[in-house]
């Protein structure tokens, strides 16, 4: 078998858990191969809404097994919380979730490096979620980290300390007031002890074990691709690869072994924190967008930018994943609008029109080029099928597609499951 993989092709936010939990029936494993709890998958069924930041989406089939891979970075204490928060739907954490015993922990003070870290950038600040995760990040990549599976050795305590004490003196360089530090680590040492009960595994023979017998395996991204640490619009983006390759990386799985690659975009942008934005909208379209899709960060409670669909930014994600199939999400925030836009060009500043994806073509800003649509005016509450979708609407999909030169599968009408259209 080969392993499918959902990423979001935007600048996060695009809608990842609703689908994994839509597919998830058809999977035997969901796998997270990336991110950490600055994540903020959001899925809604029974009039249910609930948010999960690093527990995989397909929690809530108990007939699935649901990985947490090497890629991600754990913070135990969310970890807790969060199963603390879900032990009421009975779900059976011993039985379908288990966690890569490579995946790297978050420290107390990784939070507070984020935090100095941040505040010393004053007025370019990336907008970081100060979750700890690119302090995190920056101790793997320099072999002084600690991982999962050290908080079962002996001497995870000493361990501890001399990664904490590293972290102290960098403290101290920026001046940064350390003092919480004690009863941050109270609460790290008793979600540690708790994190010892969950299922500790070698995650990659887990996944490459159960590709060999045949079963499903869907790869769940988090953030989007556009954040990704080599590919995005660096330095405003996330500490991971939150493209396809990350998900070899981030689970152990050859590349030979991917499968169909689930590109999900919404139907118009957003993205919380700094970093360019094309076609960000500062008028009363912008302002309804973000009302009527409710756009304010899962995890941070943040309000989201927002602004029209951007072509060239999608066209560069499919390529760089290399993208079968497309979800659409989140049709309903356009409902109500008589004209939409789609950005097809970029626009330099010497009158160049440009369909590649740049935010600084050689020192000059690029406006978008938009092409207006008709929109579809109307709700889209009591349509159950493509096929009654209103012209308007179709005609969106079909330009879309064709643009992308790939197909769109589903669209997504509403934030429960059961609005889900397939096409």
């Amino acid at each position: 078998m080969k392993m499918d993989v959902l990423l979001g092709l935007q600048w996060g936010d695009e809608g990842k858990g609703k689908v994994v939990d839509y597919l998830a029936p058809k999977y035997d494993v969901v796998a997270r191969f990336q991110g950490g709890p600055n994540a903020g998958h959001t899925l809604e069924f029974d009039g249910i809404k609930h948010v999960l930041h690093q527990i995989p989406s397909g929690i809530f089939r108990s007939n699935l097994r649901n990985i947490i891979g090497n890629g991600v970075v754990l913070d135990p204490v969310v970890m807790n919380k969060e199963i603390e928060g879900l032990k009421k739907f009975n779900i059976d954490f011993k039985e379908n979730l288990f966690v890569s015993k490579k995946a790297a922990i978050i420290l107390p003070t990784h939070k507070l490096l984020d935090a100095a870290y941040e505040k010393s950038k004053g007025d370019k600040k990336i907008g970081s979620t100060l979750k700890g995760i690119g302090p995190t990040y920056q101790d793997k990549i320099g072999r002084v980290g600690l991982r999962v599976g050290d908080i079962l050795a002996d001497d995870f305590k000493d361990r501890y300390n001399v990664l904490v004490e590293r972290h102290l003196s960098i403290l101290e360089y920026y001046k940064f007031d350390a003092s919480e530090l004690p009863a941050l680590e109270s609460t790290f040492f008793e979600a540690v002890e708790f994190f010892k009960n969950l299922n500790l595994v070698e995650s990659e023979y887990e996944i490459n074990e159960a590709l060999e017998d045949g079963k499903k395996v869907l790869a769940e991204g988090a953030q989007g691709s556009l954040l990704d640490i080599d590919f995005g619009s660096y330095p405003y983006v996330t500490s991971s690869n939150t493209m396809t390759a990350g998900a070899c990386n981030g689970l152990g799985v050859a590349p030979s072994r991917i499968g169909e690659v689930f590109g999900i975009f919404k139907a118009y942008c957003t993205r919380v924190g700094g970093g360019p934005f094309p076609t960000e909208l500062f008028d009363a379209d912008g302002e309804k967008m973000r009302k009527e899709g409710n756009e304010f960060g899962s995890t941070t409670g943040r309000p989201r930018r927002c602004g029209w669909i951007d072509l060239p930014a999608l066209k560069y994600s499919i390529m760089i994943n290399g993208v079968s199939q497309l979800f659409m999400m989140k049709v309903d925030v356009l409902n109500f609008f008589e004209e939409v836009k789609v950005c097809t060009h970029y626009q330099l500043m010497d009158g160049t029109k440009i369909d590649r994806f740049s935010l600084d073509k050689d020192g000059q800003e690029v406006e978008p080029v938009y092409k207006s649509m008709k929109g579809w005016n109307c709700d889209l509450l009591s349509v159950e099928k493509y096929e009654d979708f209103p012209v308007a609407l179709k005609e969106y999909v079909t330009f879309l597609e064709n643009e992308l030169k790939t197909p769109i599968k589903m669209v997504s009408v509403g934030p429960d499951r059961k609005q889900t259209i397939l096409k």
